[in-house]
């Protein structure tokens, strides 16, 4: 049997690792229209912030040892041209010596990958404007700076590569600036969870420019200016583009394969595509989203390498099924560790599914053991079935290992109530006897037994405030003077007992304090005196942390900056 594999780098270099341990006798060609095999996407930024400092350490493999381990025949600098399914041939490039030529297969495997968004602007040939998918893009960018040592940037795009980019350009001593068409960074999470990541990029000192769009680029005086759309144009030494990839699939579309969601390859979850003896994995493939079964792009590396084995599997006459992704990621951002699993509360309310959810900052380990920070969760979840949908984690400590326990919960098929049942580990300098997921657990399962009713951020400027009901903040007189929401009155909730007469039990009470475990004891005792009462999810800090942000985009949308 001989293989064909277009791409040499997660899927296409896993899929032919997998294929040589399943198949010693088969003949396996790679063809990468890169210098590299088998980098490290992800750790791209970090070579150019000089986090990495040895470029050797950016490629896990080289041909030569790709070779020498599993005798695969990696071409490098060889570009697929063409794909002729009748003949079951391929027609290549050289892109050193120019030389044209054919490749039989009797399997072939498309890992063509993204390739950056690029709007058609003015500007994007200029040498100042670049790019970032590949080692050579990292490596020309890194020259750039080492050479002319730019004093600022704008990267266009607030993503994982914009900010991942952002944190490593600061780290080098630039300005750094944001350009974001949407009002928020980072997509995957809600526009409330994504304040948390704007305050630590500001308080970093990245100027963001959320809801602008970049209309081209020109030269000045040896600098670059970013046109924007309605306000005026900054300027900066350096700028990339950021805004998303693309699936790369000119190939496939020209050899007659199904495409779908944004041209990507349409496969079936045995990584086939809609002509035999042809398979299709990473971010150039349409996938199942795992929990809403709907037909999705997720571009990050997991799904792509688990995608070249299953591929991999049946090339060699298995039968693996890939199950879908539901794009669990992590990203670092300066001191902060930002997650997601599954759907966000946006998503899920698009795809037609009637959600609840809870906001809770608990402590990454226990409170008694130093150094405990806080995280800010976001559990999402269907109401009448429980069904657990999604989970956002933004904080320092603890984050990823938190997202990843959902991660699974959501994979298994489990309940939201079931998180409380999880058993956990515990020490007190990792967690604390109940856990943040079981903690979100047992939240849902006071929600699902009616013992708590929530209000939201988004309920605020509807609640009457002709007298109709209670606005009760149960905070210390403290907190409540250093900020509070106006017309809620202050009732500390260890005095609330004895304060019961202020206010008349006929009418419902809205109750907030800092996190929302002070709001939901104080309901707690207000409904055992017949009381009916609403907890406010989030807290006082999260109430701040979003307000804030919104007037922050607002400001700069009047401006033309974030400062």
């Amino acid at each position: 049997m001989k293989v064909v594999i277009v791409g040499g780098v997660a899927g296409g270099a896993t899929a032919a690792a997998r294929i040589r341990r399943l198949d010693e006798q088969a003949e396996i060609v790679v063809f990468e229209r890169s210098g590299y095999i088998s980098y490290a996407n992800c750790g791209l930024p970090y070579y150019i912030g000089d986090v990495i400092s040895n470029p050797k350490a950016l490629t896990l493999q080289t041909p030569e040892s790709f070779f020498s381990r599993f005798r695969v025949s990696m071409k490098v600098h060889h570009e697929v041209t063409a794909i002729c399914p009748n003949q079951k041939m391929v027609c290549v490039k050289n892109l050193e010596t120019g030389e044209t030529f054919e490749e039989s297969y009797d399997k072939l495997l498309l890992s063509p990958g993204a390739k950056p968004t690029q709007p058609e602007i003015l500007g994007l040939g200029l040498s100042r404007v670049f790019t970032l998918r590949t080692v050579e893009d990292t490596f020309r960018i890194k020259e750039y700076i080492d050479k002319y040592n730019p004093k600022s940037a704008v990267l266009a795009g607030g993503g994982f590569i914009g900010l991942e980019l952002a944190e490593n350009l600061r780290e080098l001593g630039m300005e750094v600036s944001i350009v974001q068409r949407p009002k928020q960074l980072m997509n995957p999470f809600d526009p409330d969870m994504a304040a948390f990541i704007h305050g630590e990029v500001r308080q970093n000192g990245v100027k963001l420019l959320l809801g602008h769009t970049v209309e081209g680029f020109a030269e000045n005086s040896g600098r670059v200016d970013v046109l924007l759309k309605d306000a005026p144009a900054i300027h900066a030494d350096l700028v990339v583009l950021a805004i998303g990839v693309t699936p790369d699939t000119v190939l496939a579309k020209d050899a007659g394969l199904a495409l779908g969601v944004r041209g990507s390859i349409v496969v079936n979850d045995r990584m086939e595509t809609s002509v035999p003896d042809i398979y299709a994995v990473g971010d150039a493939v349409q996938v199942k989203h795992s929990v809403t079964g709907q037909d999705t792009l997720i571009s990050l590396a997991g799904p792509a390498n688990r995608q070249g084995r299953i591929a991999a599997d049946n090339i060699c006459g298995g039968n693996s099924r890939y199950s879908g992704s539901q794009g669990s990621s992590v990203i670092k951002v300066f001191d902060l560790t930002a997650a997601v699993t599954g759907l966000n509360e946006t998503t899920a309310k698009k795809a037609g599914l009637d959600v609840d959810k809870v906001i809770l900052s608990p402590m990454s380990h226990a409170g008694y053991y130093p150094g405990g920070k806080l995280m800010t969760m976001k559990i999402i979840f269907e109401k009448k079935t429980d069904r657990l949908l999604g989970a956002q984690i933004v904080g320092y400590e603890g984050v990823d290992k938190r997202i990843d326990v959902l991660a699974a919960a959501i994979h298994a098929g489990m309940k939201a109530t079931e998180l409380k049942d999880l058993d956990l580990a515990y020490a007190p300098p990792y967690s604390s006897a109940k856990d943040p997921v079981n903690m979100a657990g047992f939240m849902i399962e006071n929600i699902e037994k009616g013992i708590v009713r929530q209000w939201f951020l988004e309920d605020l400027a509807q609640l009457p405030r002709n007298g109709s009901v209670v606005l009760l903040d149960v905070r210390t007189t403290g907190e409540y003077s250093r900020g509070h929401i106006d017309g809620f009155q202050n009732i500390p909730v260890d005095e609330l007992r004895e304060r019961m007469g202020e206010m008349e039990k006929n009418k419902p009470v809205y109750v907030i304090c800092q996190s929302g475990l002070r709001s939901y004891i104080a309901c707690r005792i207000l409904d055992g005196y017949g009381y009916e009462t609403y907890n406010f999810a989030g807290g006082y800090r999260f109430y701040e942390t979003v307000v804030n942000d919104k007037r922050m985009i607002a400001s700069a949308s009047a401006c033309g900056m974030d400062q």
